[in-house]
């Protein structure tokens, strides 16, 4: 185990994170095969922020060693859903002995192309409502995974905390991704919307194109933006948060680092946290566990994140009841 390693597995240890038995010692001679599959583009060398980056490396702070008992196999689609069946089949062809995928897309493709490698999905999606497992408590068959989100995806929650930033908000645009995976969480914001009397209109961005979404979206007028969840919105945080920015818009996101990089905030559950979990999921499977015995997880803990920077060059009064829920403020 390298120094930087060892650092990262005694980090883990620290943080409280369950590892397996004897993670510093695989058996001899065995060389182990992870596949991952997502939707995206591979991501730029200076992103170390993603799922296809932080699950080895906290396979390699469990003591793998890619080279040595270790061979992980990425593949991308680049946002072309058509090829995620033929990427799917490959990683099958060259005998993966797990496969992660990313999101419920990528989940039904690998699936559909093979009924025996342990599949280990990675996303915010109901498992159960995009019929990929019979239950969380046992999921039967070979998928088994780590949810981002329980019950449901957290949209209606998120919702209710971007209109209690923007009280007023009586109009609110989705932001959602070109993926038919999508759908499910668009209902829940659709019901959680209706709930709250807001009336949401849902822009999806084609091939790419944030400035014609966001041009189309404001055709609405909307007053706020949610921003879905999903893999691609991640990549691209950028762009639309510098877009939300050139459009006046708060708006809500996914991750910590959403709000870091500029944006209004974020409610969710810990990336790293999760894809360790994925990672623990991996070694129990790569050391002889049965996917369909393992539990699909789901996580415990919320983090609100709040820029009172981004509020600021809004013009925004944030509620100070909601500025004192906040698990962490950026100044």
């Amino acid at each position: 185990m390298t120094p930087t390693d060892r650092r990262a597995f005694l980090a883990l240890l620290a943080a409280g994170t369950t590892l397996p038995r004897a993670v510093t010692a695989q058996p001899a001679g065995r060389v182990y095969r992870l596949g991952i599959l997502a939707p995206t583009a591979a991501p730029p060398p200076s992103e170390q922020n993603v799922a296809v980056i932080l699950i080895p490396k906290a396979l390699r702070a469990m003591g793998y060693a890619p080279g040595r008992d270790l061979v992980v196999d990425v593949r991308y689609a680049e946002g072309r859903f058509d090829r995620l069946s033929e990427l799917a089949r490959d990683l099958v062809r060259r005998r993966m002995d797990v496969i992660v995928v990313i999101g419920a897309s990528a989940a039904r493709a690998v699936r559909a192309a093979t009924s025996t490698i342990p599949i280990v999905l990675y996303g915010n999606i109901d498992p159960i409502a995009a019929e990929l497992v019979k239950s969380l408590a046992k999921p039967e068959g070979n998928i088994t995974g780590v949810l981002i989100a329980p019950a449901g995806t957290l949209a209606g929650k998120k919702l209710e905390l971007l209109k209690e930033a923007v009280p007023g908000a009586e109009r609110i645009a989705f932001l959602a991704p070109a993926d038919p995976g999508i759908k499910l969480q668009v209902h829940e914001t659709q019901q959680a919307a209706a709930t709250l009397g807001i009336k949401l209109t849902v822009t999806e961005v084609q091939a790419g194109d944030y400035e014609r979404a966001f041009a189309t979206l404001a055709a609405g007028r909307p007053e706020a933006l949610f921003v879905g969840a999903h893999t691609f919105f991640v990549r691209d945080r950028k762009r639309i948060i510098a877009l939300a920015a050139k459009s006046r818009l708060p708006a809500m996101y996914e991750w910590p680092m959403h709000v870091e990089d500029g944006g209004l905030m974020s409610y969710g559950s810990s990336l790293a946290g999760t894809t360790r979990r994925v990672a623990v999921y991996v070694d129990r499977l790569f050391k002889g566990a049965r996917p369909g015995d393992l539990p699909v997880e789901q996580p415990a803990e919320f983090q609100l994140v709040i820029n009172l920077r981004t509020a600021r060059a809004l013009g925004l009064t944030l509620p100070p009841s909601l500025v004192a829920r906040a698990d962490r403020l950026i100044e």
